[in-house]
């Protein structure tokens, strides 16, 4: 059985379509690599500056000067691409980036994204986050329902920083596959371990369901 992190990321991973090119964020986002379909060509980016990242290596495989954004340590396809992180981003903010699968502090029900800043604790910046979301033509968010503390993150409205506005196209928890459409989300994929009225209960975000749900699907 696989651990929640790694059910979200294959499920994002079933969103890729073949010749695409995708850029991974920090978190579960990373681990989507490893879970990417064998028939389809896919070209994994990162803002520092490579195009072909592979699956992620194995201890004895680990090259110190090849790593991603989040200086994780990954591995290169053969015919990848290195160039300078100001070529990266001149790759985002140019929208040659077909999707951007990011981690989120917390999302609102008309596709807002909170991701770079908890009030009151310190910040690093806003990283590449801004500029993924606002370049990429497909935002996917991957994140677990709630935190921790058992809080929810998807919500009315957000109430941390907002990254950007309405940007989000998809969001993948542990429990559920929601998309937006024209500002409102709408509930696609529902997981057999829980039912519509506890997911309710854990959604403060108005969402509505789509009359073709289907059950959550990893494989």
């Amino acid at each position: 059985m696989k651990n929640i992190k790694q059910k979200i990321a294959m499920r994002a991973a079933k969103e890729i379509s073949d010749g695409a090119i995708v850029n991974l964020g920090i978190g579960i986002p990373t681990l989507v690599a490893d879970y990417l379909q064998n028939d389809k060509e896919v070209f994994l980016h990162t803002e520092n500056g490579l195009l072909g990242v592979g699956p992620t290596p194995r201890e004895n495989e680990v090259d110190p000067e090849i790593i991603n954004a989040g200086k994780l340590p990954v591995t290169a396809k053969t015919g990848a691409s290195y160039f300078s992180s100001s070529e990266s981003f001149g790759m985002i903010r140019g929208s040659h980036v077909d999707i951007a699968i990011l981690g989120a502090l917390q999302v609102a029900g008309n596709g807002d994204i909170a991701n770079w800043a908890i009030p009151g604790k310190d910040i690093l910046g806003v990283g590449g986050a801004m500029d993924l979301v606002a370049g990429a033509k497909k935002v996917i968010v991957t994140t677990q329902h709630c935190t921790k503390n058992g809080e929810a993150k998807i919500l009315k409205s957000c109430e941390y920083p907002i990254t950007a506005k309405g940007v989000v196209s998809m969001l993948i928890t542990e429990y559920a596959v929601f998309s937006f459409i024209d500002g409102k989300m709408v509930l696609e994929e529902l997981a057999e371990e829980i039912s519509p009225e506890k997911l309710k209960e854990i959604t403060p975000a108005e969402y509505t369901i789509s009359p073709s749900l289907k059950t959550y699907q990893i494989s």
